[in-house]
């Protein structure tokens, strides 16, 4: 974090830095309750490529901003803007924008730069978005989750690098069937929207048989083991054990919900998918669920601290492929049997009507035996009012997801000089799961025995 006294004073000017042997400046970042865009920022022109001024009062941009010709990356959340500035697309560079939780009512025609990349609108009040948001033709991920939109614009079918799409906690009254069509779209949420909000809204969750509605009451935390978009999970145990897990563990994991509107949806829209999933091997358990006035939540299993993992979220760069810590490394093997559990949890999943949404590895815990355990169901959507060729259409894009955490996996492989048959086989079949002609991709069952194949063959080369 930097200061507007140190920018001011011209400490982060180009030649001061360089004066104290000092790395230029690439990335600023300022929060001050500022009102004003700082000119002094223009003195960084020649190398800054990222800019945060989140978390301020700004209302406006500059109309000169395209000076910052280097300039990627913006990000202006928790601001005053009610519109998206017009200057946004002369910025030769900018791919990637920003402005989460302000107060934009509309996005004029033109406002965004042709090459954008990442676009960030969630929480604002969008009622419409203009026919040329059909020109991003470089547009991968799109987060619109708690806007007020009824329908998007046709004109972007032609968004044909489009790979995520948040539009849980809007107010569609349908969901678009060139949507579902988009050749690499692969992570999509919806829940919460005018034509299904029926399954699950802001205020109301819905009962699931076998898990049990307790209290805050009944639950003692402990320590935040971690923290998503949607909540925050603590260590626990039980103070007051519901009759039907008396025998079961005491120690367990309670998600807290935040109680508003993230980048995936509403709160309790995750909860009445993650209740309708059912239980499955390598589903994170869930044994109750908190659903007072004032808070809702989820009681699991605690996961045994042999888990860890998979990977690592997306970064600036990959924006949307998942990272790894350096020197990650999986054998064949492992690749195999996590991609077939994952195929197997799909599987059930979508026979329970529930989409995912985030098919990625860092969404997925692994031991060292490559059992996995799978959960944040964030950006989960409701299958059940949906037409069946929609909901076929649907599991084609998660099957597409799984063929790219598939690939990641195996971008981690060693194969040294010979990638062997085996490798081939999960490589086509990788390939199938990703092909941009949805009805030339497999289903999950398929998917699943192909894999049972392979690992028994390669389980068996192994013995041999």
């Amino acid at each position: 974090m930097h200061t507007l006294q140190a920018l001011q004073a011209g400490k982060l000017n180009p030649e001061y830095l360089q004066s104290q042997q000092l790395a230029p400046i690439t990335r600023l970042q300022i929060s001050e309750n500022l009102s004003q865009f700082p000119p002094q920022i223009f003195e960084l022109a020649d190398t800054l490529e990222i800019l945060d001024l989140s978390n301020n009062c700004l209302r406006d941009l500059p109309d000169d901003l395209h000076r910052l010709k280097n300039l990627k990356i913006l990000f202006l959340s928790n601001n005053q803007f009610d519109h998206l500035p017009p200057v946004l697309a002369k910025c030769p560079k900018l791919e990637m924008i920003g402005f989460k939780a302000n107060q934009i009512s509309s996005v004029a025609p033109d406002s965004l730069p042709i090459q954008t990349r990442w676009l960030i609108l969630t929480d604002n009040k969008i009622e419409t978005l203009p026919d040329s948001m059909g020109k991003l033709y470089r547009l991968q991920k799109l987060a619109l989750a708690g806007n007020e939109l009824i329908t998007l614009p046709t004109t972007m079918a032609a968004c044909k690098n489009l790979e995520l799409i948040r539009l849980s906690a809007n107010q569609l009254i349908s969901l678009p069937d060139w949507l579902l069509q988009l050749p690499k779209l692969s992570w999509l949420a919806f829940a919460g929207n005018a034509f299904n909000r029926g399954l699950g809204n802001n205020s109301q969750v819905h009962s699931a048989a076998n898990v049990a509605s307790v209290g805050m009451d009944d639950i003692e935390l402990f320590e935040k083991i971690g923290e998503g978009a949607s909540g925050v999970i603590y260590r626990a145990k039980w103070l007051k054990q519901p009759a039907s897990l008396k025998g079961q563990d005491s120690n367990i994991a309670v998600k807290l919900f935040k109680g508003e509107v993230t980048s995936d949806g509403y709160p309790s829209d995750e909860l009445n998918c993650c209740l309708s999933a059912g239980s499955h091997s390598s589903l994170i358990k869930v044994v109750a669920h908190i659903a007072q006035k004032d808070q809702l939540g989820l009681v699991m299993e605690l996961i045994p601290d042999t888990f860890y993992n998979l990977g690592l979220p997306p970064s600036l760069q990959s924006c949307t492929r998942d990272t790894f810590i350096e020197g990650t490394e999986f054998t064949l093997l492992d690749v195999i049997k996590v991609s077939h559990k994952m195929s197997a949890t799909m599987s059930h999943l979508h026979k329970n009507r529930v989409s995912h949404g985030d098919v990625y590895a860092h969404n997925i815990m692994r031991n060292k035996r490559a059992h996995v355990l799978f959960g944040d169901f964030g950006a989960a959507s409701n299958l059940s009012f949906l037409p069946s060729f929609q909901k076929e259409a649907i599991e084609s894009i998660e099957v597409r997801a799984l063929g790219c955490l598939m690939e990641d996996l195996l971008g981690q492989v060693n194969f040294g000089k010979e990638a062997g048959e085996p490798t081939k086989r999960l490589t086509e079949l990788k390939n199938r799961c990703m092909h941009e002609i949805m009805s030339l991709r497999p289903k999950f069952s398929e998917v699943q025995r192909l894999l049972a194949n392979l690992l028994m063959q390669v389980e068996d080369e192994l013995v041999s």
